[in-house]
C-alpha cells in the first residue's frame, strides 16, 4: 500500500503543480504555505500526516513548478524572482514565432538541472555537506555583500552619446545603471518595511512579500504589454535550432552551478545564481543562455527542498525547507530516499506535459489575443494578492509596481528589484540589520 501512496502523491503533485505553473505569478511557495495552513488544520484534529503522502507531494510541487514555470516567464513575461532572466531571450524568441522552441530549450536544462542533483549532488550531499557547513560557517554575510556588489558593479553604463558637453553625455551614460541602483535601493527599503513593520494582517503574514514580488516582477511587464498592445506572431511548433551537445553541456554545467549556489546560499535565487555561473563560465549565446537558466532555476527550488532531507545535515534552506519543517522534521534515511524517487517520477511527468501546456498556451494565446490574455492575467493577480492579503497587499503591490516599472522603463536589470530580500537580509546577517532599521524609524 505504501508504493501506491508515494506513486499517487507524486502524479497528483507533479500534474497540480504543472497546472498551477502555467498561471502567470502563481508562486509555488504561496500554494504550500496554504497547503501546510491544511496540515495543521489537519493534525489538530488528530490526523497524523503520512510521509509517504507529504514527502512525495512536496517534491512533486517543487519539481512540476520549476518545469513548467517557463511558459508564463517566455510566453506571456511574467516571471518570479528564479526566471527573470529567461524574460528576455525568451521575449526574443517569442517574437521570431519561436516562443515553444525556447521552452523547449528551457527545459533541456531543467532535465539537466535534475539529473545533476540525482546522480551527482545526492551522493555526495552527506559526506560534502558538514565540510561546507564548517569551511563557510561565520562567512556567510560577507559572501552575499559580495555577490550584491557584483550584482550592481556588472551593470555597465550604457550610453554616453548623447549631449556636447562633458556632463550631459556622462547623465546620458549613467541613467540606466543609476536606474538599476536606485531600484535596488528603493526596493530593499521596501524589503525593511515588509520586514521590521510589516502592513501585512498577522493571520497571512507567512505571504509577507508575496504581494511584493508580485509588483516588483509580474505586474510591470503585463502592464506594458497591456499599454504597447503587443501582436505576437504566429508561432512555429517546430524546433529550428538543434543544440549541440557542447551547448547542452556548457548551459547545464552553468546552470547547475549557479543553482546549487543559490540553494545552499540564504537569500541567494536561481536567477542571481545564473548570472553568476553565466559570468563565470562565459556564456555568450541565447541556446545556452536558455539551457542555463533551466537547471539553475530547477536547482534552485528543488536542490533547496532536497537539502532539507540530507541525513544528518537537514539543511534549511528556502521557503519549501522553511514550511515543510513545520510540518514534519526528517529523521531517516529512508526519508531522503523516498524525495530522490518523488523527485525522478515528478521529473518525467512534467517533462512528458511541457509540449502539450505549451503548446495550448500558445493556442489561447493566438485565439484570445496577448493583451487581452495579459488583461486576463493582471486581474487575476491581482484578485490572488486581494484574496490572500486583503486590500493591504494590494497596496504593496502597487508599491512594488512602481519600483518595478522603473527597470522596464529605463532598461536595466530588473534583478536589482530583489534588493526587497538580499538588502535587509544582509544586513541582518551581518548584525546591523536592527540599527538600520531604527535609523528608518521602523522600530
Amino acid at each position: 500500500m505504501t508504493i501506491v501512496y508515494v506513486v499517487l502523491s507524486t502524479v497528483v503533485g507533479t500534474f497540480f503543480a504543472s497546472l498551477l505553473a502555467c498561471v502567470p505569478s502563481l508562486h509555488i511557495y504561496n500554494v504550500m504555505g496554504l497547503l501546510v495552513m491544511l496540515g495543521h488544520a489537519l493534525i489538530s484534529q488528530g490526523i497524523e500526516l503520512q510521509p509517504e503522502i507529504v514527502i512525495p507531494f512536496a517534491a512533486s510541487l517543487m519539481v512540476g513548478y520549476a518545469m513548467l514555470n517557463t511558459l508564463p516567464s517566455v510566453l506571456l513575461a511574467a516571471p518570479d524572482e528564479s526566471a527573470m532572466f529567461t524574460v528576455l531571450p525568451g521575449q526574443k524568441f517569442l517574437m521570431q514565432g519561436r516562443g515553444y522552441e525556447a521552452v523547449i530549450m528551457t527545459t533541456v536544462g531543467g532535465m539537466i538541472g535534475l539529473m545533476a542533483l540525482l546522480f551527482i549532488v545526492a551522493p555526495l550531499a552527506p559526506r560534502l555537506l558538514p565540510l561546507f557547513g564548517r569551511v563557510f560557517r561565520g562567512h556567510t554575510h560577507w559572501i552575499l555583500w559580495t555577490v550584491i556588489a557584483f550584482m550592481l558593479m556588472s551593470e555597465w553604463p550604457k550610453g554616453g552619446r548623447l549631449g556636447r558637453s562633458g556632463w550631459a553625455k556622462f547623465i546620458d551614460s549613467w541613467k540606466t545603471t543609476g536606474a538599476g541602483l536606485l531600484t535596488f535601493l528603493l526596493s530593499g527599503l521596501l524589503g525593511f518595511v515588509l520586514i521590521f513593520r510589516t502592513p501585512i494582517a498577522a493571520d497571512v503574514a507567512f505571504q509577507n512579500l508575496m504581494p511584493a514580488f508580485v509588483g516588483l516582477f509580474a505586474v510591470p511587464w503585463l502592464v506594458l504589454n497591456i499599454a504597447t498592445n503587443v501582436t505576437v506572431p504566429e508561432q512555429t511548433m517546430e524546433i529550428e535550432t538543434h543544440l549541440r551537445l557542447d551547448d547542452i553541456l556548457r548551459g547545464g554545467f552553468a546552470g547547475t552551478l549557479g543553482g546549487g549556489f543559490a540553494a545552499y546560499f540564504p537569500v541567494v535565487t536561481g536567477g542571481v545564481g545564473g548570472l553568476l555561473a553565466g559570468h563565470a563560465t562565459a556564456l555568450r549565446n541565447d541556446r545556452v543562455f536558455l539551457v542555463s537558466q533551466g537547471a539553475s532555476k530547477l536547482v534552485y527550488y528543488v536542490g533547496g527542498l532536497m537539502l532539507f532531507f540530507v541525513p544528518g545535515v537537514h539543511l534549511k534552506r528556502g521557503g519549501g525547507a522553511a514550511l515543510m519543517r513545520s510540518i514534519m522534521t526528517p529523521r531517516t534515511d529512508y526519508e531522503y530516499y523516498l524525495m530522490l524517487a518523488a523527485m525522478a517520477g515528478a521529473g518525467v511527468i512534467s517533462i512528458l506535459l511541457v509540449s502539450p501546456l505549451t503548446r495550448g498556451m500558445l493556442w489561447l494565446i493566438g485565439k484570445v489575443g496577448y493583451r487581452r490574455l495579459s488583461s486576463l492575467a493582471l486581474l487575476l493577480i491581482v484578485g490572488l494578492v486581494v484574496g490572500i492579503t486583503g486590500l493591504t497587499g494590494l497596496a504593496v503591490m502597487a508599491v512594488g509596481t512602481g519600483i518595478g516599472l522603473m527597470p522596464v522603463l529605463y532598461g536595466s536589470r530588473r534583478m536589482n528589484c530583489l534588493g526587497v530580500i538580499m538588502l535587509p537580509m544582509a544586513c541582518n546577517m551581518s548584525g546591523i540589520g536592527p540599527t538600520v532599521a531604527g535609523w528608518l524609524g521602523l522600530l
